[in-house]
């Protein structure tokens, strides 16, 4: 088939994108040179979260069915990871946007109420489909997140809320994992034998310290027990549900110990895919995290301890929202539960020859 040729600029839509740059400070006749970066930096931020938007939908709808085929493992982690790449690409545009000085800024600022970057339904929407849930959100103006939205927008975000999440899907995902049991394999036993060996040589090591003095001493031995106390929850699924339900952990029993053996076992073959998707989540979640720092900190820079136009605490809110809003948190803790290399107990053969790619 002979396709008929295509123009860059037509193709591109160019015209109706570049002709949707409008500065209020020129519609009030005061016009401020530093709008159009505000408004190009801001309008670039939304076409990066529509393609965010379009991986992340493509990754969840390998995961929302009951069982994900080895051939699509491949592209969910590479467009996991290039969400992580645009991620770190709008972290550098808080640079671009910095050139513009506090003082440029408040030439327009007060034009531009009551919009604010809540407004984003795009961010909103990637929040929501990762897994950030209702309650571990921030609360913003004393409402709901989404009432800050367009009525239509808060109709659509409801649907999204009521739909599973990339967590749970996630987290079923590993509840399938192979492995976990197997005739004649005590993983479990052997791995919580190794950990206690680790924890009673930390133990002896603070114990004998001579530069630590009795109270130093004393913390560190109480938090080296209550470490000991979560690592016993991993071989009591009644502890670890009540931990769970305390919120000090979000996945539940069996899917946690899946995440463990990928982490552990990573170098099996058959678990490099699924250890990477675990890294680009993990990715995901802190270069959000940067990002939302980032912008606390240009919220600083730019109005002190000023209202934000949307009317939050401005700075403030942002701080507290970096620190609060986290998806795949258990990831990040998983480390805690880390043994050495040369202590992670060696798999059963018949475990490993099916770990093992055969041709």
């Amino acid at each position: 088939m002979k396709y008929p040729p295509v123009h860059y600029h037509h193709y591109l839509g160019l015209d109706p994108l570049l002709s949707t740059q409008h500065r209020k400070s020129e519609e009030y006749g005061k016009p401020a040179h530093d709008e159009m970066l505000f408004i190009i930096v801001h309008q670039t931020y939304e076409l990066w979260f529509k393609q965010i938007i379009f991986e992340l939908d493509s990754v969840l709808s390998a995961f929302q069915k009951p069982q994900v085929a080895e051939t699509e493992m491949g592209f969910a982690s590479a467009r996991l990871e290039r969400i992580v790449s645009i991620l770190k690409l709008i972290i550098g545009q808080v640079d671009v946007l910095e050139t513009m000085t506090p003082l440029d800024f408040l030439d327009f600022r007060d034009m531009l109420y009551p919009a604010s970057g809540f407004q984003s339904f795009q961010w909103r929407l990637i929040e929501t489909k990762l897994g950030l849930r209702m309650g571990d959100r921030l609360a913003y103006n004393q409402a709901p997140f989404y009432k800050s939205l367009s009525e239509d927008q808060q109709k659509r975000m409801l649907d999204v809320l009521d739909q599973p999440s990339l967590y749970d899907c996630l987290e079923k995902w590993l509840e399938r994992t192979p492995f976990l049991q197997g005739e004649n394999f005590n993983f479990w036993d052997s791995y919580k034998e190794a950990v206690n060996r680790m924890f009673q040589d930390d133990l002896n090591t603070v114990k004998t310290n001579p530069r630590l003095s009795d109270d130093d001493k004393q913390k560190n031995l109480q938090g080296l027990e209550q470490t000991l106390k979560s690592f016993d929850a991993l071989f009591d699924e009644t502890a670890y549900e009540k931990l769970r339900q305390e919120g000090q952990f979000r996945l539940s029993y069996k899917a946690m110990h899946a995440a463990l053996l990928i982490q552990l076992y990573r170098d099996q073959p058959v678990l490099q895919t699924p250890f990477r998707i675990i890294q680009a989540l993990l990715d995901i979640d802190e270069t959000m995290t940067t990002w939302r720092y980032r912008h606390a900190l240009m919220a600083l820079r730019m109005l002190g301890q000023k209202i934000g136009t949307g009317g939050s605490s401005g700075h403030k809110y942002l701080a507290e929202a970096t620190s609060k809003h986290k998806i795949f948190g258990d990831f990040f803790n998983l480390t805690t539960f880390f043994i050495p290399r040369s202590q992670v107990p060696a798999l059963p053969k018949s475990i490993a020859d099916k770990m093992n790619f055969h041709y």
